[in-house]
């Protein structure tokens, strides 16, 4: 339950407590665990009449779920979803703890308050706010808050998509994260709302040599070798290749600055701190983000590794792999550790409107513009089930606010407004759609 005492509003308290929890995930089954984080969530469902139900397939990765009845049962039922786990954070980068959960200039900090303690706590909120008002949504909302989404979801909602495809019976669409915040675009707010995401493939390159002593001339290296490669992938200028969804996007932006017909990456950059978010949604992306070698100043190792993440537009893995084999070369392995799917659905049908109108109720006469997230969610595990999942997070924020630059970064926050503007928001989505 919502820390008693406190002038916060319910939505800020309990985005709060959650980032309280150090949920921390490591990735690769390192994690601190979400149990104490479902648990309370479930509390609070519990609080609300409604019967949760927990799913621990590995030891303290716990997954919550609960079920609210609708008025028209014979109507597909609606996901909310969202996710218990954050990256780490290195306390020493921050200005705050972590995860302290403090409240400073009018914003809630701490890892999670963007990703994505921040919606947990609007869904809870909103969900709460129409059960104690009496009301019931017109269909049933299936709501679960899963384990491991920092890992891709091989821990979290992939075994429960596995093992629980009951908790979703009769679903056919769901709403998540990262999407209904808002943008400036030559001073114009507007709202991006995901209906795509990137696949993810992350892969290791293994580049094998001869070992021998540090002082010897030594052509056969392991470190020099992967580091050409490594150099070679990460410098590559993948080209601009455009979607269903991402030509509706370029189309937006360039109407909202006035520059219809330019360069995709020149509209992108109109979205101010946004624009690397965009960009990215544009192309693949390459970036290392690990590198392992050697034991001793001295010697030369037989072998070094190197992490690669990987975001590749719908259906063009296999193509991406091939790319990257050529780009590296012959001498290099590549290893896939993990791969999951991209996904794209329309901008257009009832839950789509629905999204749009009820931003619109709020802040009238802003635009909403599809968009295809760079990164993913777990709407891929429940794509599985045959669900189409959305991104939409309803968040109003000050146009020099760097949010999407938040997402895995250092002095996470969130304005507190615009946790109660997004209450308000999802309320009247549940009642409505």
């Amino acid at each position: 339950m919502p820390t008693p005492g406190s002038d916060l509003p319910e939505v800020a308290r309990i985005a709060q407590d959650l980032i309280r929890f150090d949920t921390t995930n490591f990735g690769g089954g390192r994690s601190r665990g979400e149990r104490e984080a479902a648990e309370y969530v479930g509390a609070f469902l519990q609080s609300l009449g409604l019967q949760p139900e927990y799913y621990e397939p590995i030891d303290r990765r716990t997954n919550v779920m609960a079920r609210v009845p609708g008025r028209n049962p014979d109507r597909p039922a609606l996901v909310l979803h969202g996710h218990l786990d954050v990256v780490p954070a290195v306390a020493e980068d921050w200005s705050v703890d972590p995860f302290g959960g403090e409240v400073r200039d009018g914003m809630l900090w701490g890892r999670g308050a963007v990703d994505m303690k921040d919606m947990d706590a609007m869904i809870l909120a909103s969900v709460a706010d129409m059960l104690r008002s009496g009301e019931r949504p017109d269909r049933d909302l299936v709501l679960v808050f899963f384990a491991d989404e920092e890992n891709g979801g091989i821990e979290g909602s992939q075994l429960v998509v596995r093992d629980r495809p009951e908790w979703f019976a009769g679903a056919t669409e769901a709403i998540s994260e990262v999407g209904g915040y808002s943008i400036s675009v030559a001073d114009r707010r507007a709202y991006l709302l995901q209906v795509g995401e990137k696949a993810l493939v992350w892969i290791r390159l293994i580049a094998r040599g001869r070992a021998a002593h540090g002082s010897s001339f030594h052509p056969d290296n392991a470190v020099t070798r992967l580091a050409e490669a490594v150099a070679a992938l990460g410098r590559t200028a993948w080209p601009v290749t455009l979607t269903d969804t991402t030509s509706q996007l370029v189309a937006a932006l360039g109407a909202l600055s006035g520059r219809a017909g330019d360069d995709p990456d020149e509209l992108a950059a109109e979205a101010g701190p946004a624009a690397g978010f965009l960009r990215a949604t544009l192309r693949t992306t390459t970036n290392p983000t690990g590198l392992t070698a050697g034991y001793k100043h001295n010697v030369i190792p037989d072998r070094a590794e190197a992490l690669i993440d990987v975001r590749v537009l719908p259906g063009t893995e296999d193509a991406a792999l091939a790319d990257i084999r050529r780009i590296i070369g012959d001498d290099v392995e590549v290893e896939v550790v993990h791969r999951d799917i991209g996904l794209e659905v329309p901008f257009s049908g009832d839950l789509v409107d629905a999204m749009v109108r009820a931003l619109g109720v709020h802040d009238p006469g802003t635009p909403v513009i599809p968009y295809l997230m760079g990164g993913g969610t777990d709407n891929k595990a429940l794509a599985e089930l045959g669900i189409a999942g959305y991104g939409f997070a309803p968040l109003r924020l000050p146009a020099d606010l760097d949010f999407t630059g938040m997402f895995h970064g250092v002095d996470e926050r969130v304005p507190i407004a615009a946790l109660e503007f997004g209450q308000r928001v999802l309320t009247d989505l549940l009642r409505t759609c």
